[in-house]
């Protein structure tokens, strides 16, 4: 059930992405975001697939890594997708039978919805296949040290958010043991109304939910045993350099959002131009 979920994973390499600095990957990420907020035409979303296929292929990741992301939002992509068909009821109607009814507007404002959930999450899963989970909290640590002028516990909170994506794959991974050792006694899981599986789930959260408790018990003491003290005397075995490629990845990203900016603000015909040379009568 949980066995292709990707958020969280880490995919060793020796990429020039993987060796990017993590501060400069937690900002460019964050600016992909922005940028696909920005979109309102079909040439800003084939732009962005051919900016994640760019990296994707620098990263030297195998498509499936990415692909396993999407799939954890599939239920969710379906709902919007639903949702967006047949609730807009603006413009010409392509589909009437009753009360349901199909718009063109609908239609494209589902593709565009769908595509946006998915290059969003593709985007952000590319974060946590390249870089590991320390360096994502030392990243985060210093992008927010400047909270720590007004006493925020900077160091606290990226040791927690270094600790869940840690035990992200591995909560996955006890999922799976227990319900493959609940399928092994008989229970079903995967048959029945949606009532029924919910049901059927309790076995599996409840000792899920006590190993999760244990395991932080037994990491609390470990980090006990090992006087681990998160105040700002402690050093680190690697410490962040900028470097060339971190300039390079910023240009790269930077003069994407510049053209995502620049195609709905200021040339936005040429995007529409472009959708009509693409999909003519369709639009």
């Amino acid at each position: 059930m949980f066995k292709d979920v990707a958020f969280g994973q880490y995919y060793p390499s020796n990429s020039p992405v993987h060796r990017l600095d993590a501060r400069v990957k937690l900002l460019l990420t964050l600016l992909f975001v922005v940028a696909i907020f920005f979109i309102n035409d079909y040439f800003g979303f084939m732009l962005t697939l051919a900016v994640l296929i760019v990296i994707i292929l620098v990263a030297r990741l195998p498509i499936v890594s990415v692909l396993k992301s999407v799939r954890g939002i599939l239920l969710i992509v379906a709902f919007t997708a639903i949702i967006n068909l047949f609730f807009i009821r603006d413009g010409e109607v392509l589909v009437q039978a009753g009360k349901l009814i199909i718009t063109k507007t609908g239609v494209h404002t589902t593709i565009k919805m769908v595509l946006r959930l998915v290059l969003l999450i593709s985007g952000a899963s590319l974060l946590s296949l390249t870089t590991t989970p320390v360096e994502l909290a030392d990243g985060l640590e210093s992008l927010m040290s400047p909270l720590k002028l007004i006493k925020v516990p900077v160091r606290d909170i990226a040791m927690i958010m270094s600790i869940a994506l840690r035990f992200i794959p591995t909560l996955f991974e006890e999922t799976n043991k227990i319900i493959s050792a609940q399928k092994a006694r008989g229970s079903s899981l995967d048959t029945g109304g949606l009532l029924s599986r919910a049901k059927a789930l309790i076995p599996v959260l409840i000792p899920l939910f006590v190993n999760s408790f244990r395991r932080a018990d037994e990491l609390a003491f470990a980090m006990d045993a090992r006087c681990y003290n998160a105040t700002d005397k402690r050093t680190k075995m690697k410490k962040a350099k900028l470097g060339f490629g971190d300039l390079i990845a910023f240009l790269f990203i930077g003069g994407y959002f510049t053209v995502i900016l620049l195609d709905r603000y200021y040339f936005g015909t040429v995007g529409i131009n472009i959708d009509m040379m693409i999909f003519g009568d369709l639009l």
